[in-house]
C-alpha cells in the first residue's frame, strides 16, 4: 500500500470527455494547494473529442482507477456496461459509447485497458479505497437514499479500509459511520441534476474531511462542440441546463423528485 505524505488530495469521477471540466478542475485544485489527482473512472461517454482528455490526465500525473467505461473502451465491447434498464436510458448511452469508441485512438484505448480495477493508499493514518461503483462492482449504483448503513459497515470491513471513495451515479454524497467514512465523490463530466450548469469534485484532507467542490467551466464552448460533433441534443440541454434528460429512470424516488423531469 502507497502511503501518501501530502495532507491533501483532489478525487473526482466521471470526465465523460468533458476536457473543459478537467482542466478547469486541475487549475482550480493547484490553486488550493492540491498537487496530487485521483480519478475513478468513466473517462468516456456523453461530451466531445474524447482524446483531449488523455493528455491532460499524463501531463498532471492523474491516477486513474478503471470505471465501467474505461473497461469497455480499453477491450473493444459493444456496449458501455453502465447498468441501466431502461431502454430509453439505454437507448442514450449506446450512442455515446459508439460516438466515444469511434473517436478515441488506440493508444488512449490500450491504456484504459491497463488501468487498475482499485487504488488503495495510506493517507492520513487511514487506509484509504479508491473504486468506481463499490468495492464489490464496478457499475454499483449507491444511491444516498437508498444505501443502508449495515451494507457499508460491511464493505470496510471486507475490504478493509478506513475510508472508501466512490463515483459512477453522478451524484456526490458521503456517510460518517464510527470511525469509517463513504463518499461518492461526484462527476466533472455533466451537471448534477439540480438546475446548475457547475459540475463537483472533491478534496479530502488528512484529518477525513472532505470538501465537496462547485467547479464552473466554459459549459456552453462544450455545448457549442457537442453540438458541432452531433452528440444528442438532449446532452447537450443538460449541458447548458443543470438538468438530467436521460439515465432519470435508475433514479431512486427522493433523488428524480429533485429533478425537473
Amino acid at each position: 500500500m502507497k502511503k501518501i505524505e501530502d495532507n491533501k488530495i483532489a478525487v473526482f469521477g466521471g470526465v465523460y470527455n468533458n476536457y473543459l471540466a478537467l482542466q478547469a478542475l486541475i487549475e482550480d485544485a493547484k490553486s488550493r494547494g492540491v498537487e496530487r489527482f485521483y480519478c475513478l473512472g468513466d473517462l468516456g461517454a456523453f461530451g466531445p473529442h474524447p482524446d483531449r482528455v488523455f493528455p491532460l490526465l499524463l501531463d498532471n500525473k492523474i491516477e486513474v482507477v478503471q470505471g465501467n467505461y474505461d473497461n469497455s473502451i480499453g477491450n473493444n465491447l459493444d456496449d458501455c456496461q453502465c447498468g441501466y434498464t431502461d431502454p430509453r436510458d439505454n437507448h442514450f448511452a449506446q450512442i455515446s459509447y459508439d460516438y466515444t469508441f469511434a473517436n478515441t485512438c488506440d493508444e488512449f484505448k490500450l491504456w484504459q485497458k491497463n488501468l487498475p480495477k482499485e487504488i488503495r493508499l495510506e493517507f492520513g493514518g487511514k487506509k484509504l479505497l479508491l473504486c468506481h461503483g463499490s468495492p464489490r462492482q464496478t457499475n454499483e449504483f449507491l444511491w444516498e437514499s437508498t444505501t443502508p448503513e449495515h451494507f457499508l459497515e460491511k464493505q470496510f470491513v471486507d475490504y478493509e479500509a478506513d475510508i472508501i471513495l466512490t463515483t459512477h451515479t453522478g451524484l456526490h454524497w458521503q456517510r460518517q459511520l464510527n470511525g469509517y467514512t463513504f463518499a461518492n465523490v461526484g462527476v466533472i463530466g455533466r451537471p448534477e441534476n439540480d438546475g446548475q450548469t457547475n459540475v463537483w469534485y472533491s478534496i479530502l484532507h488528512t484529518s477525513g474531511k472532505i470538501d465537496f467542490i462547485p467547479l464552473k467551466y466554459d459549459h456552453e464552448r462544450l455545448a457549442n462542440e457537442m453540438q458541432e460533433e452531433g452528440i444528442p441534443q438532449e446532452f447537450v440541454a443538460t449541458v447548458r441546463t443543470g438538468w438530467w434528460t436521460t439515465c432519470l429512470e435508475i433514479l431512486p424516488v427522493k433523488e428524480r423528485v429533485v429533478g425537473k423531469f
